[in-house]
């Protein structure tokens, strides 16, 4: 059996690896832009269609989020509707934001200017430790009155909508999801909003605003200007998530007689820096431009079989979610990989430095944690326990570990793998059997 939930204990997947991975893979659409487009959809004048809308907990957190608040969202197969525009109301109970630090912290960003209205927001256990105040210090500065433990910097955060101005705001480190909060709030702030990044972080917010029209700036990679604008209503199909095609390219190289096709996948350059770190690695993987959708490049992936070798990368934040998987492709690389620049791996779903480096560890690879980053020392993985630690990327990459060993990987914890990719183990039942695989 490819992958199976066995008798015993639930919430665990048996992959049994080594058979070769072909055909074509749908990936879910990207769960950043979903998250965008319905906020920026609540705040439309209009009505707004969104398709291709990904499952999984996360995008269901800022549904449930959006309905609390009175916006009217109904879903259809596949997508949402939002008959605009709406009318905010203040939510009876606290928003439950579960483990999506996209919705809370995006979620601010709007709430912060629904002027006379009350909101506190909450998560689960994972959520109420990361970090909060990166994103409440600038919707202060820009006179919303927020507040939460330690002094905003961890959730509940509780939001007393205000009148908002515009101001400069040079942000601690380049993050996509302040970024957004910070824009969603000026977009109804009194003169100009401005973001200065140290880096560049995901862009999908300027593309999609800069779409519909609004009054946006681009004067360098790392810096974006706004001024209030009025939201038209508009259709979206959401492209494909390229965090979701990184675990089959990785997979489809790792694996020898592997071939896949990722059709309408977002190749939004910076979402694609884990393409680049594959294909300095020896990876073969090509990407075709198709078209666009609302400012979002859309493109193929094609990936075949490939042998790796070792090299240094330095991570940025858009490619910050990739590095487990990367590292399991170091795992199996010829020489030493090194990932630096990524603190901020500590404060995601898990200690990611920590629990990617025990994913390896489980694995029989040597490697090293480092205060930004990891070593990892390729040789020659064996098959083994795996713990997914809560955490819906270790439980993927688990997964493609698995894909490439000969024998039985068991991946403890497998149901995390519903934040952001719940049709996963359908998806590789097809591909296996495309590839000659047992896929009962």
């Amino acid at each position: 059996m490819t992958a199976t939930a066995p008798p015993g204990p639930p919430d665990e997947l048996v992959v049994e690896g080594g058979a070769p991975l072909r055909g074509t893979v749908v990936v879910p659409g990207d769960k950043g832009i979903a998250h965008r487009a319905m906020l920026v959809g609540a705040l439309a004048g209009g009505p707004v269609r969104i398709d291709g809308l990904p499952g999984g907990h996360d995008v269901a957190a800022t549904v449930r989020l959006l309905r609390a608040c009175g916006v009217p969202v109904a879903e259809d197969p596949g997508g949402v509707r939002i008959e605009g525009p709406a009318s905010w109301r203040e939510p009876a109970d606290v928003l439950d934001c579960g483990n999506s630090g996209t919705t809370i912290r995006m979620a601010v960003g709007v709430l912060a200017g629904r002027e006379g209205r009350f909101a506190v927001l909450t998560g689960d256990e994972s959520l109420r430790r990361r970090p909060m105040g990166r994103v409440v210090r600038p919707l202060r500065a820009m006179g919303a009155r927020i507040d939460g433990r330690a002094e905003g910097e961890r959730a509940p955060l509780a939001v007393r909508g205000a009148v908002l101005r515009g101001a400069t705001h040079h942000l601690e480190v380049a993050s996509g999801q302040v970024k957004t909060a910070v824009l969603l709030a000026g977009l109804g702030a009194d003169g100009v909003t401005e973001v200065v990044e140290p880096a560049p972080s995901r862009d999908h917010t300027e593309r999609l605003l800069g779409a519909l029209g609004a009054p946006l700036e681009r004067p360098t990679a790392t810096r974006v200007r706004l001024r209030a604008a009025a939201i038209p209503g508009f259709a979206l199909r959401v492209p494909g998530d390229p965090s979701s095609a990184a675990y089959w390219a990785v997979a489809a190289t790792l694996v020898p007689g592997s071939r896949l096709e990722l059709p309408r996948v977002s190749v939004n350059p910076g979402r694609l820096g884990w393409v680049q770190v594959l294909v300095d690695m020896g990876a073969a993987v090509e990407v075709t431009p198709i078209g666009e959708e609302l400012g979002e490049p859309v493109g193929v992936l094609s990936v075949e079989a490939a042998r790796l070798h070792g090299i240094d990368v330095e991570v940025t934040e858009p490619i910050i979610d990739e590095v487990p998987v990367l590292a399991v492709a170091a795992a199996f690389a010829e020489g030493t990989t090194t990932f630096r620049g990524a603190a901020d791996l500590a404060v995601k779903e898990s200690d990611r430095i920590a629990t990617t480096t025990a994913l390896l560890a489980a694995l029989g690879v040597e490697a090293e944690p480092r205060p930004d980053g990891l070593v990892v020392h390729g040789g020659r993985p064996r098959p083994g326990r795996l713990e997914a630690a809560g955490d819906h990327r270790l439980a993927l990459a688990g997964v493609v570990a698995g894909l490439a060993l000969a024998g039985r990987t068991v991946v403890a914890g497998w149901s995390a793998h519903a934040v952001s990719y719940p049709g996963f183990t359908a998806a590789l039942a097809a591909v296996r059997a495309a590839g000659g695989g047992d896929a009962r």
